[in-house]
């Protein structure tokens, strides 16, 4: 290939990128649930007739992305190519062929260019609701938690299936947020087919295979150029989270070679009795956004760049199996990263950030009038975060979500979409781990129904009993808390009752620093106590 044809193919690649892009900006610009509109808890990609992924949308979350590169094999597979026709869309929630929880909708709809099949596009979203207990981590099986839909047809040959949707209207609370949801999923696929076949036509290519072989050689290239310059051998990792009514250990083993890296979660804890269990496909996902981030954060995620990365696991909470209740396999999922770049940190030491709050601090409220009131029942889903660890000199960001990258909801639109009053939503100070460079601080968020109204909340926290902690001499996070105003503690999670006239306060948890506090600039220090930062309290 010549030159000039390889910079033809790259021009093409990065419009291939712009495609999904605008497909999953079609998503959030007409979704129904704040969840996706408002934090883009969604993702967004396209794949070659085989299945393999091509190209992510920036947008959207590792979780979500890396899942869907698996999810559509499944579906290739449940569904034989003679009854694929223009037109369809398929669609799934199966934690174990999808994304991992109930909550999350895929769909894959194949992209045709007149009767031949050129690739499949594909997009996954967080619906506010899917039935069942509701999204908490209460369940003891898979079959309390929602509504499960196998892979099965939501669209053929452009006629929506209507037997689908009444069955989701008789069992969901918000049956028009959620299936608003799915008519923008079905029409986030249509643009990006619709964007696809323009592109096709005016480069002159009849397919996708050759930019696919293009794109694929050279990021098998790229990844394995960045592999040889690493160290080579075998480093492991030990963590602690809260679990449910018990800290859970999980641990995991790397290896470094020149073919790839290996990730092995043997010596993890059992299954939970509770929901926060998480599917193998979710953790390999996770697993393998930490090593990217450290090996080639700047090669663009497809089929080609995961292949590098092997995730294996015995059964246990990382890789918990049917019908295991799976609704909070964020909470747990969440902490993947942090427990594997511990691991990498003894490989590449002084390189890798501290660990940071993790896990999001995601909060459902079923809200209703109190007893003698009239007024409005909804159900309102927030995304919170807590503090990013410190980095090899940089402070940690604060209330940052990492590592799943979905924004912070803003408090207007969480109001509108229900009687609920956010009283406070501010840094809060002294929560980021001391160190050469500090911790992320986490957030203090109060929040009441509004008058006349009382709630119910499903709280999904962690990193309350189990610091997030610093790394070279850093300190650890200040860890989370749940209280009522009048100073009543709460569990991390599980649903519970807040009473009409009350607040429920959360303290999010900070990040850890990183290098001995005794190195930290006193510039740094001077500008944190004039920002609010550190309180008088802590020098």
């Amino acid at each position: 290939m010549s030159q000039v044809d390889d910079i033809r193919m790259q021009v093409m690649w990065n419009r291939l990128i712009s495609v999904v892009e605008e497909q999953a900006l079609t998503l959030l610009r007409t979704a129904f649930s704040t969840s996706v509109r408002e934090a883009g808890d969604l993702s967004a990609g396209v794949f070659d007739p085989a299945g393999l992924m091509l190209a992510q949308a920036v947008t959207g979350t590792p979780g979500h992305v890396n899942t869907m590169a698996e999810a559509v094999l499944h579906f290739i597979e449940e569904i034989p190519r003679e009854d694929m026709f223009p037109g369809d869309t398929y669609v799934t929630n199966d934690p174990w062929k999808g994304t991992g929880h109930l909550h999350d909708i895929t769909m894959v709809s194949p992209s045709f260019r007149g009767d031949r099949l050129i690739g499949f596009f594909a997009c996954t979203a967080h619906v506010v609701d899917v039935g069942g207990r509701g999204f908490g981590a209460d369940g003891k099986s898979v079959y309390e938690e929602g509504i499960q839909i196998p892979i099965m047809k939501f669209a053929e040959r452009g006629t929506v299936n209507r037997t689908l949707l009444a069955m989701l209207r008789a069992n969901v609370r918000e049956p028009n947020q959620v299936i608003g949801d799915f008519y923008s999923l079905a029409a986030c696929n249509d643009v990006g087919h619709k964007r696809l076949i323009e592109m096709l036509e005016e480069v002159g290519l009849p397919t996708l295979a050759p930019l696919g072989d293009f794109i694929f050689a050279r990021t098998r290239s790229a990844v394995a150029e960045r592999l040889a310059g690493l160290p080579k051998g075998r480093w492991s990792n030990e963590m602690l989270t809260d679990g449910y009514d018990s800290p859970i250990r999980l641990a995991a083993e790397i290896e470094i070679t020149d073919q790839g890296v290996n990730v092995d979660f043997t010596g993890t804890d059992a299954p939970s009795p509770y929901g926060i269990n998480v599917p193998l496909i979710y953790t390999k996902a996770y697993a393998s956004y930490a090593i990217k981030c450290v090996v080639a954060p700047d090669i663009p995620n497809n089929s080609a760049s995961l292949a590098a990365f092997d995730v294996s696991s015995p059964v246990n909470i990382l890789n918990a199996e049917r019908p295991a209740p799976v609704s909070l396999r964020h909470v747990i999922g969440h902490m993947v990263p942090d427990l594997v770049l511990g691991a990498l940190a003894k490989a590449l030491p002084g390189q890798i950030l501290a660990e940071g709050a993790g896990a999001l601090w995601n909060i459902h409220i079923s809200v209703r009038p109190a007893p003698g009131h009239t007024g409005t029942r909804a159900e309102v889903l927030m995304f919170n975060s807590g503090g990013m660890g410190a980095r090899p000199g940089l402070d940690g960001l604060s209330a940052t979500a990492f590592p799943s990258g979905v924004h912070t909801m803003p408090i207007e639109a969480t109001e509108h979409t229900g009687p609920v009053v956010i009283w406070r939503k501010e840094l809060r100070p002294d929560s980021g781990g001391e160190g050469q460079y500090r911790g992320g601080l986490g957030q203090v968020i109060e929040i009441a129904a509004a008058e006349g109204h009382e709630f119910d909340f499903s709280a999904m926290f962690d990193r309350v009993t189990q610091a997030a902690r610093g790394r070279d001499g850093g300190g650890d996070g200040a860890p989370g808390s749940v209280m009522l105003d009048d100073g009543t503690a709460l569990r991390p999670k599980g649903w519970q009752h807040v009473p009409e006239g009350r607040r429920l306060v959360l303290n999010l948890p900070g990040g850890g620093g990183f290098g001995a506090p005794d190195r930290r600039d006193p510039g740094a220090r001077a500008e944190d106590l004039k920002k609010g930062y550190l309180s008088g309290a802590r020098k």
